[in-house]
């Protein structure tokens, strides 16, 4: 079982920026793809960004965060970030860390089988 803390949530005004943590603990993880995805008030959890565990050099991201947020991870230190820049008002919302066994980086929230319990990020204008 693998476990998941994440942290780095907070207040941040639009156009800002904000790093997320994901502390990854538990069985060997190695063969794992991690997600992050968030949930804004009254709407359905949506996929933000994937990346594979091993090597790190496979990365895939929801088309409204292209090129403003960046998914990476730290061996060393068990942890996959999310780095996020030019934060507008939508990006408002509960920012989960998730793993899924294997190496797929899927948009599908029901393949992950690990969750975090949820940080959140609020834009303001």
């Amino acid at each position: 079982q693998v476990q998941l803390v994440e942290s780095g949530g907070g207040l941040v005004q639009a156009g800002g920026s904000l790093r997320l943590s994901c502390a990854v603990s538990g069985r060997s993880f190695s063969n794992y793809a991690m997600g992050w995805f968030r949930q804004a008030p009254g709407k359905e959890r949506e996929f933000v960004a994937a990346i594979n565990w091993w090597s790190g050099d496979r990365t895939r991201y929801a088309d409204s965060v292209k090129g403003r947020f960046t998914i990476f991870r730290e061996n060393t230190k068990n942890t996959v970030y999310l780095q996020m820049t030019s934060l507008k008002l939508e990006d408002t919302a509960i920012y989960f860390c998730a793993a899924r066994l294997g190496s797929d980086l899927s948009v599908r929230e029901d393949e992950y089988g690990n969750w975090g319990q949820g940080t959140q990020v609020t834009v303001t204008s």
